[in-house]
């Protein structure tokens, strides 16, 4: 239930101004009662940080599971990327948030695992697709991927300063063809 507040919170305010007090008063309880299973702000961030990155990875690991291709693992990775962005619009606004700060922090740490967690699914699959021939065999694998992400990183970012996450959904698909056409070996 906190994770959840803080995400929502996260949506509807910069996430750097959410303070263990608003936190406690959207769930309708007391900052001691949020602090009986939080030591801290951070360990709160920590926790947001773990759920997003089980949940995120998971819905990937869902998508691709029936995918007969490399390419068709790889769209459905970037829509259900996008599909859980347009669901939980607060977390890229956090991650975002996160990656600005000039300290290491755990939250910050464990952001960067995802980064790279994420980015090994990606490199499976366009390994896999250059093997099977359906990308483009000198394809550059880790280019490959830091354009995958960037690409979803731009659209969020597009979406936060026009103040409507539902865009994503809309330029997404177009987005994908792009990258296909980049990297789809020709037939």
């Amino acid at each position: 239930m906190t994770v959840e507040t803080v995400i929502n919170l996260a949506a509807e305010q910069n996430p750097a101004d959410i303070t263990t007090g608003a936190i406690a008063k959207r769930m309708g309880v007391t900052q001691g009662a949020l602090f009986r299973h939080f030591s801290s702000k951070d360990a709160i961030l920590q926790a947001v940080m773990e759920w997003l990155s089980e949940h995120l990875l998971a819905r990937i690991d869902e998508a691709t599971s029936s995918a007969t291709s490399s390419l068709a693992a790889l769209e459905a990775a970037f829509m259900a990327h996008i599909e859980f962005i347009t669901k939980h619009p607060g977390v890229p606004r956090m991650l975002f948030g996160e990656l600005q700060r000039t300290e290491q922090t755990e939250a910050k740490r464990m952001t960067q695992t995802l980064i790279q967690r994420y980015s090994k699914r990606l490199g499976r699959f366009i390994a896999e697709g250059k093997e099977r021939g359906e990308l483009v065999a000198t394809l550059d694998d880790k280019a490959a991927v830091t354009l995958f992400i960037g690409m979803i990183q731009g659209l969020v970012m597009q979406s936060l300063i026009a103040g409507d996450v539902k865009r994503i959904r809309a330029s997404a698909p177009g987005v994908f063809v792009l990258y296909r056409r980049a990297v789809e070996a020709m037939k």
